[in-house]
């Protein structure tokens, strides 16, 4: 059984937030969510690939490969 309970680290231990929902002796992963935000990433610029992408003309042409199917 998978569970996700939310909680938060504090000078080396962890604080659940509510109750865990085993009683006997589990096996736990933990992933510590770090707020990085800015930190090491470029701004999205709207508009940034403009001109790089291209649509071929005979995007929605039936491929040669499936007519035995149409």
């Amino acid at each position: 059984m998978l569970a996700t309970i939310k909680g938060y680290y504090d000078h080396g231990q962890i604080i659940l937030q509510e109750d865990a929902p085993v009683s006997d002796k589990t096996a736990v992963i933990i992933t510590f969510l770090t707020d990085e935000s800015g930190q090491g990433k470029t701004k999205r610029m709207p508009g940034g690939l403009k001109g790089k992408v291209s649509i071929p003309d005979d995007f929605d042409q039936p491929l040669a490969d499936l007519k035995d199917y149409m």
